[in-house]
């Protein structure tokens, strides 16, 4: 939307104007109280990506392996490789939504300066953020395997 745009304009300016002014000064480094609030704002959109990518593939994966697999007579890998695509496509479609609800969560951007966002402690926080809560969300995301089980169980007795 235009006011989205607007405002994004303005944050970039605004952003800009603190990062010329900054430039002559030193910061200080982020405090840990700071380097967890980038670690969580990066961490809890990715659990919810990782839960949505693994439980899609996995349930999608399956699926497929039992429905077209047994007709075309593809390998299990194959059904999982389809699975990951049809995953992957969701994930295009749902990355907005998760995105939205983790703003609704209420986890506020960090207030940095662009200094210190551009600091390596900045940049590890947000990656281990980033990997420890997309791992979260895989583990999650294996739920659809607790219901499997059965239906393998009776495919092999047919």
């Amino acid at each position: 939307h235009s006011t989205e745009r607007s405002c994004l304009l303005r944050e970039l300016h605004r952003f800009e104007s603190i990062a010329i002014a900054q430039e002559k000064l030193e910061v200080a480094p982020p405090s840990p109280g700071q380097l967890r609030h980038v670690f969580f704002h990066n961490a809890l959109p990715f659990v919810g990506f990782g839960f949505l990518d693994n439980a899609i593939m996995i349930a999608a994966g399956t699926q497929i392996e039992l429905s077209i697999g047994v007709v075309l007579g593809i390998s299990t890998m194959a059904g999982a490789a389809l699975g990951n695509l049809v995953s992957d496509l969701a994930g295009l479609g749902l990355a907005g939504y998760v995105e939205a609800l983790a703003s609704r969560l209420g986890l506020s951007i960090p207030d940095l300066t662009p200094k210190q966002a551009d600091m390596w402690q900045t940049r590890l926080s947000a990656h281990l953020g980033k990997a420890i809560g997309v791992t979260i969300g895989c583990i999650l995301g294996m739920f659809p395997l607790l219901f499997f089980g059965e239906e393998e169980e009776k495919l092999e007795d047919k």
